[in-house]
């Protein structure tokens, strides 16, 4: 094979600078076409929200923009239904949620990760297992329960079946047992308590992974919709999940789609902001949960 001169040496690196960038241009195509079909619903959303109910019933072919926008349906879903109050149980029933469920998580990771106990490797195995029975199957047993405590219709109840996450235990423990057992045992040595090593040690190296447990319970407890909807019938406490029917069927009615949008963008618009601004250690905290070493 004859060598190559320094000018087919310049020719080869051009054509895989073009090749490199054809191939990027058709990736960026790609992902933008990908994410104007992800975000077009959004779009949709919000656009209906700003139109009149006039308007909107006048459209007999859809309209891409809102020639006479208007918030007025902003006004209208805080003053003709309580969608004030649905927020206020929702922010309630969330950060109740959370915080037992943040403390459960914290103390059963710790356990299974760090401490010694007799049937430790049995008993994560069979806790392990519950994560294969679908969350439907255990429903009808949690409202039997609660109704039979009395407790429907109460923050107690809709609290109660959600404090405990088999997932966000193993993620955890996964991530406590990344850090060396040398310095759990040096900790010990030096007189250190279990609940001390946890708080000054494990959590501060493992908040990433916490942070993630706990922006994602907080977005499954704010999109909560079976449990709330099956164990509360009463408007005092209904979330802004399952109050959307109560919004359609006695607030605006049926018919009133742009005031119904109006509402659906604000119950979203906390969520929204809350995925923008942490998406990043989500991600890091998974990818944290899925690596060893």
């Amino acid at each position: 094979m004859a060598d190559l001169t320094y000018e087919d040496l310049q020719k080869i690196e051009k054509r895989a600078k073009v090749s490199g960038s054809v191939s990027k241009t058709v990736t960026y195509i790609l992902l933008t076409f990908w994410g104007l079909i992800v975000l077009f619903p959004f779009y949709w959303m919000v656009l209906t929200s700003i139109k009149s109910y006039s308007s909107y019933n006048s459209e007999y072919i859809p309209k891409f923009i809102a020639t006479h926008p208007t918030v007025q349906n902003y006004f209208d879903a805080f003053t003709t239904v309580n969608l004030s109050r649905y927020f206020l149980n929702t922010v309630v029933f969330t950060l109740l949620t959370t915080a037992i469920m943040m403390v459960v998580t914290v103390l059963a990771a710790f356990a299974f990760a760090r401490l010694d106990f007799k049937g430790k490797n049995i008993t994560f195995a069979i806790f392990l297992s519950l994560m294969m029975i679908p969350t439907e199957l255990v429903v009808i047993t949690n409202y039997v329960t609660i109704t039979n405590w009395h407790m429907r219709n109460t923050f107690a109840g809709l609290i109660l079946p959600s404090v405990a996450s088999v997932f966000y235990i193993y993620l955890l423990k996964e991530n406590f047992e990344q850090v060396p057992e040398e310095l759990y045992k040096a900790a010990k040595v030096d007189g250190t308590s279990d609940l001390k090593y946890l708080i000054k040690v494990l959590i501060p190296i493992n908040k990433p992974t916490i942070i993630t447990i706990l922006i994602l319970k907080v977005i499954e407890c704010w999109n909560s919709y079976v449990w709330p909807r099956l164990v509360t019938d009463k408007e005092t406490h209904f979330l802004v999940s399952n109050g959307i029917q109560e919004i359609r069927e006695n607030g605006f009615g049926r018919e009133n789609i742009p005031a119904m949008m109006a509402a659906v963008v604000v119950i979203s618009l906390p969520l929204v902001i809350l995925f923008l601004i942490f998406h990043k250690r989500i991600m890091e905290g998974v990818s944290r949960g899925g690596t060893k070493g």
